[in-house]
Parts: structure tokens; sequence; C-alpha cells
């Protein structure tokens, strides 16, 4: 049995007739710029996250720059985020001119460390970045008390984070502004590219609009330079089908994980992602396999091991014992991937910040570690019962006796 770590097959065959007849509707209407088909996505997506207000946009990156150019952070300003993330998560904050700064993040969460987060303020600070990563979502409790104390915007990433909330209360509802992705792996995913913004305040959201259709307040005025970022009427469709299954399917992504979480608890070998907040809705599910554990089922002694090529290349951990075991599961038909091999701060195009090894340390060494199993709605019970065996038996290896 092959287990890819995600398909669309299933879901297509399910909405296929619904999704059929709304794409053939667009087509057959002219309207695939702006109309009646978008403005029902933005109005029931803004509803959904418990907001007035939905712009959408070309992809979960143009949503932060909008987000970023529609606040007025640019040149001169700091925005702090996580590195274990994405590259667009950062590359939004230099597109607008604006300088981002890395803090590391929690060994347990994944997520942005809040401690060192307000320890990074300084008076260049303009915004905080924070990333629901892998659909977990962020104490943004605690995010909009910091932000409030020192007077800063606070921009949700919820890009992996569509469905999810804190305390009740959905992502992207808690910051100035919410920036979603519907890449078709995400959680809400279109026939494409696409993503949206959400917000409270009816002025940044009309600016926002503004800056995503060239500046353009009304048609061949321009008020400021812009940008071309518009979600088409036919992704917009795709999405009209799809954001009522929404609930469901992320109910299922946690069915799945805690099926993982009962029955692969007891492999000491690998570490799984705790179960956090009700809130989560499981975009992923990271294992981690931690460093040297004992005799090494990759062929290394203990201590001696060879670096993997990002290791080798980037200044990482070593990272043999996961690939040694993403190898094995592949072998077996078991597809898994790995979010991320190579953190931003570590990256070429980051190279003039100055973040040099073990700066962030917890951040490097997830990266050497991490490893994400085969989730989505429809996976099936036999699929997920493959993934468990093949793994309880690949990994018998690690263990130390």
């Amino acid at each position: 049995m092959q287990v890819p770590p995600f398909s669309l097959s299933e879901q297509i065959q399910e909405l296929g007739a619904a999704l059929d007849q709304a794409v053939l509707e667009v087509l057959r209407s002219g309207q695939y710029i702006g109309g009646a088909t978008i403005a029902s996505f933005e109005q029931d997506f803004a509803a959904a996250c418990g907001v007035p207000h939905a712009i959408g946009c070309n992809s979960g990156t143009d949503a932060l720059i909008l987000a970023l150019r529609g606040q007025g952070i640019g040149a001169g300003d700091e925005v702090i985020t996580a590195s274990f993330s994405f590259f667009a998560t950062a590359e939004a904050i230099s597109a607008v001119g604006a300088t981002p700064v890395f803090v590391d993040v929690e060994e347990s969460s994944y997520l942005i460390d809040l401690e060192q987060l307000e320890a990074a303020i300084t008076p260049a600070t303009r915004a905080l970045l924070p990333v629901h990563l892998f659909g977990r979502p962020v104490d943004m409790e605690r995010v909009c008390a910091i932000a409030a104390r020192h007077g800063l915007k606070v921009v949700e990433d919820c890009a992996q984070a569509t469905g999810a909330s804190w305390a009740g209360r959905s992502v992207g509802s808690w910051g100035d502004v919410g920036c979603f992705s519907f890449f078709p792996t995400k959680n809400l995913g279109a026939g494409g590219d696409g993503g949206a913004l959400t917000c409270r305040d009816g002025a940044l959201a009309q600016a926002i609009r503004e800056l995503a259709v060239h500046g353009m307040p009304r048609r061949y005025l321009h008020t400021a330079l812009g940008y071309n970022s518009r979600l088409d009427a036919m992704q917009a469709a795709v999405l009209n089908v799809k954001l009522p299954h929404l609930p469901r399917w992320v109910e299922r992504r946690g069915a799945i994980a805690r099926r993982y979480s009962e029955q692969l608890g007891a492999l000491g070998a690998v570490a799984l992602p705790p179960a956090g907040p009700p809130g989560h809705s499981w975009n992923q599910f990271v294992i981690r396999v931690p460093q040297c554990p004992g005799a090494k089922a990759c062929g290394a002694t203990p201590g001696t091991c060879l670096p993997s090529s990002d290791s080798a290349a980037f200044g990482l951990p070593e990272a043999c014992c996961r690939d040694w075991l993403k190898q094995q599961l592949q072998e077996a038909g078991v597809s898994t991937i790995i979010y991320y091999p190579i953190p931003i701060h570590r990256q070429p195009a980051y190279a003039d910040l100055g973040y040099g090894p073990g700066s962030l340390p917890v951040t490097e060494r997830l990266c050497s570690e991490v490893l994400s199993l085969p989730i989505y709605p429809e996976l099936s019970e036999a699929q997920q019962q493959r993934v468990i065996e093949v793994l309880a038996r690949v990994v018998q290896p690690l263990i130390v006796a």
C-alpha cells in the first residue's frame, strides 16, 4: 500500500459535480476578475473568521505584503517573527523594505517563544508577526498584550491554520490583520494560488483592497503604488464550494492526529507533537527524530555521524537519523515531507543579517529532526494503520535497548 503525504483525488471525487458546476458558471458568466462570486466568498470567509472584512488576493505571500504595506510598515522598520516557517513569512517583510528580526521557537510547540519575542523589541520595531505553524495557534492573548504594551501592530500568519482558533476565536481575528493562503495543500485549498486577508477596521480593509488593485480607489485613479494581486473568480468559485466543508475537514484532521498520538505514543525513538490547545487545525502532524539516540541505524558510530548535505552547507546539527528514517519509510511506501530542512535565518538570501550557526539553537535543531507524516481529511483508516505499523517497525533500530 502506497500512502502519499497529501492527496486531493478523494476530495475532488466527493465534490466533483459541485466544483464542475461552479467553475462552469464562472466560465459562462465571462466575469473572471471581480464580481459576485468573489464578493460572496469574501463575505462568507469573513463570517467564518468572525470579522467584518475579508479581502481576497493572489496568494498567502501577497496577503502578508499587503498587510504590512497597508499599515505603513516599510524601510527602517523592524518586524519580529519566527525563523521556523516557510520563507515567505520573512520574504514579505523584506519585500516592503522592512527588516525581519528572528527569534527562536519553543521546542514543545514549534511556535515563536513569546518571552524571547518581547525581549527582541527595539525602538525600530513596528510589528509582531506570529506564525500559526502546522495549524497550531499561537497564544494570541499574550501576543496582543505584548503588542499593546509596546504600541505595535500584529499581523497573523495563518497560512497553515485556516479553521484554527485560540480561546474560541478564529485565528485571523485577533491581530490587526490575518493572512491566509489557499494553496491546494492547505486546510482550505483553491484550484491554484489564492489568499485572503481579514481585519476588523473598515478603513484598513479599504486601504488593503486598493493596494491589491494598483493603489486604485476607483477606476483609473491611482493614489498609491500598489500591486496586481486579486483572487480570481475561478478560485473563488472553488473556495465557495469547499468552505462549508472546512469544519468537518478540520475535525477529521484532529481525529487522525489523535489516532497517531495514541498508537505511536510508546515509540521512544521519536517525539510526537503535543496535543496542544483545542483550536489546533492539524495542517501537519510533525514528529521529531532526536539526534544520536544511541547506536545508529543509519550506520554511523554515535558521535561520528556524517552530516546531511543541508547540515554541512548551512552549519546545522546533523540530521542523519531523520534522513535515514525518511528513506526507510519511503522504501516501505509511506511518503513523508520535511517542513523545514533549512531555517530562514540560515538561508543564503539572509546571510547579510549575520545570524550564524547556533544563533537560534532550538530552530536549528528542529530543522534537523522534524518529519511530517501523511495527514489529510480523506486519509483512510487502512492508510493510517499502514503508517503506524511501518513507522513502528522501521523505528526499532533507533531505540536504545
